[in-house]
C-alpha cells in the first residue's frame, strides 16, 4: 500500500518506512504538495489526526501521520505535546535536539534517579477516506539520564533510558529500537490494521 506521510522530515520517513515494510511511504514534497500544519491539539492523538486530515484533504491519497513526544512525570508531563518546540521561549526560535536535551536536563538538576521516570508516547493516524479513519497510540516507559549517551536515534533518544535495559534509546541498535520504541509499537498496530484491510479486499475479489 502507498501511504502519504504527513511530514517534511526525511529522517522520519526513513524510520517509519523501516517500521511499515513492505508498504511505501511518500512525502508531500515528492508529490509537489505543501505541508505546513500548525499543531494546536491538546493531545498526541488530536495532533496526529489533524495532520493526517489536513494532508488528506489536499491529496485524497491514503495518508499517515504521527505525533510523538516525551512525558516527564516530575515536570508535570513536560515537554509532552510541545516536545519538538520545547524551550522555544529561550531564544524565540526552535531549539535543535542538543539544545532541547540540555534544557530538559537543566530542569532536572538535583532530581534523584527514582523521580526521573518518563515515557515516550506515539500516536499514529491513518486516513483512507473521510469515513475510514484509524488512530492508535503506544508508549515505552523509562527514565531520564543525567547526561546524554549514545550516537543513534534522534531527538530525546540520548537522554531517555529504556526501562529494564540500562541503555538510552540512542545506544540501542536499530533492530532493537524497532522492537521496543513507542513508534515501533504503534507502527505494528497500524500494520495489523492494514493487513486486515487488504485481506478483506482479497476476500471481496474472490
Amino acid at each position: 500500500m502507498k501511504l502519504l506521510l504527513a511530514s517534511n522530515n526525511m529522517h522520519k520517513k526513513s524510520e517509519m518506512s523501516s517500521l511499515l515494510l513492505p508498504h511505501q511511504l511518500v512525502l508531500p514534497q515528492e508529490l509537489n504538495l505543501k505541508f505546513d500544519f500548525e499543531e494546536n491539539g491538546s493531545t498526541f492523538i488530536e495532533n496526529a489526526l489533524g495532520k493526517a486530515q489536513y494532508l488528506f484533504d489536499q491529496s485524497k491519497e491514503y495518508t499517515l501521520a504521527d505525533d510523538s513526544g516525551l512525558i516527564v512525570d516530575v515536570l508535570n508531563g513536560e515537554p509532552g505535546i510541545f516536545s519538538a518546540r520545547y524551550g522555544f521561549h529561550l531564544h524565540n526560535r526552535q531549539l535543535d535536539a542538543d539544545e532541547r536535551n540540555r534544557y530538559l536536563l537543566s530542569k532536572l538538576e538535583g532530581v534523584p534517579d527514582e523521580k526521573r521516570s518518563a515515557r515516550f508516547v506515539c500516536a499514529i493516524a491513518l486516513i483512507l477516506s473521510n469515513e475510514r479513519k484509524f488512530v492508535v497510540q503506544e508508549s515505552v516507559e523509562g527514565f531520564i539520564a543525567t547526561k546524554p549517551y549514545g550516537k543513534g536515534g534522534f531527538g530525546y533518544d540520548p537522554i531517555f533510558i529504556v526501562e529494564n535495559s540500562n541503555k538510552t534509546m540512542a545506544e540501542l541498535s536499530g533492530e532493537m529500537k524497532n522492537q521496543v520504541s513507542h513508534r515501533a509499537k504503534a507502527a505494528k498496530m497500524v500494520l495489523k490494521i492494514i493487513e486486515e484491510i487488504e485481506q478483506r479486499k482479497v476476500m471481496y475479489v474472490c
